[in-house]
């Protein structure tokens, strides 16, 4: 049972949990208490975001098993049974706000909030044409709210801006990927939950992307020069850091048009190693310059 429980509970995805510590970075707060407690939020919401990817099976094994790929999922193919799986979800939902309740109030309630976004995205949001990739943008955006407000941090504005932008380019990448995969643009009689795509086509996503992509660069190019940034850190180095957003950006870019990338985000990133070492690379950079 470990092998098809792992591959419902998606701990590659984990990755993206990663937007909880951002605050506590951005923000210079390093102390030990509060790097504990945004890891023990990290933990909630990793158990949170396994909990709704056990739910989404759940509400889409039928479609699942129609779908040539999709049908070898541990549920779908029936390695673990849907009772099994509802008894999986309940454990993951209660460790999570067991977790978050142990930070504060404001982590239970934003764990909580991301459980209601996506049971009403699994059961309406995904279906509703551009509504749907900013219900996705939205659980990150929860992410980072739990990873400042609350540890009683300010979130910036320009953390926002930028976690907003970036996540809507993500997001409709992964629409313009699983349209490529369906091989029609428009399929009137096309079913299931992915249904939303009769409503795009490539063109349509592209300058989605295209602008979103614009956004962010711009976004976190601006938030490195502002005066306000300049003097939280004390330094105006961070402008350093945007050649590898900028790098990291066109890789994804490439990856989705000549790859078959973009279907998901966070296999993309461990698998690529250009992406990987512009991360890694990023991150060290930024950590110095802020240190």
């Amino acid at each position: 049972m470990l092998q098809p429980l792992i591959k419902l509970l998606r701990p590659h995805q984990y990755i993206k949990n990663g937007f909880v510590l951002l605050g506590v970075v951005f923000a210079h707060e390093w102390e030990p208490a509060m790097l504990l407690a945004a890891g023990v939020a990290f933990v909630a919401f990793c158990a949170i975001a396994s909990a709704v990817y056990v739910l989404n099976d759940i509400l889409d094994v039928e479609a699942d098993r129609q779908h040539p790929v999709k049908r070898d999922r541990p549920i779908a193919s029936g390695t673990i049974p849907v009772s099994t799986a509802w008894a999986i979800f309940a454990t993951l939902a209660v460790v999570a706000l067991v977790l978050a309740a142990m930070v504060s109030t404001g982590v239970t309630a934003l764990v909580l909030a991301y459980l209601v976004l996506n049971v009403a995205y699994s059961w309406s949001l995904k279906h509703i044409v551009i509504l749907d990739v900013f219900s996705i943008s939205a659980g990150f955006m929860l992410r980072i709210l739990a990873g400042t407000l609350g540890l009683g941090i300010e979130p910036s504005q320009w953390l926002l801006l930028c976690g907003l932008m970036l996540t809507l380019f993500l997001g409709f990448a992964k629409r313009r990927a699983e349209l490529a995969d369906t091989a029609i643009e428009r399929s009137p009689e096309r079913e299931g939950p992915r249904r939303v795509l009769n409503d795009y086509s490539v063109g349509l996503l592209d300058q989605f992307i295209a602008i979103s992509a614009a956004c962010t660069v711009l976004a976190y190019g601006l938030y490195t020069v502002s005066a306000q940034t300049i003097d939280l850190h004390g330094t105006d180095g961070l402008i350093y850091t945007l050649p590898f957003v900028i790098y990291g950006i066109f890789r994804y870019l490439f990856l989705l048009h000549a790859r078959g990338g973009g279907n998901d985000t966070s296999r993309d990133l461990v698998t690529d190693p250009h992406l990987l070492a512009t991360v890694a690379v990023w991150l060290g950079v930024t950590i110095a310059v802020l240190a």
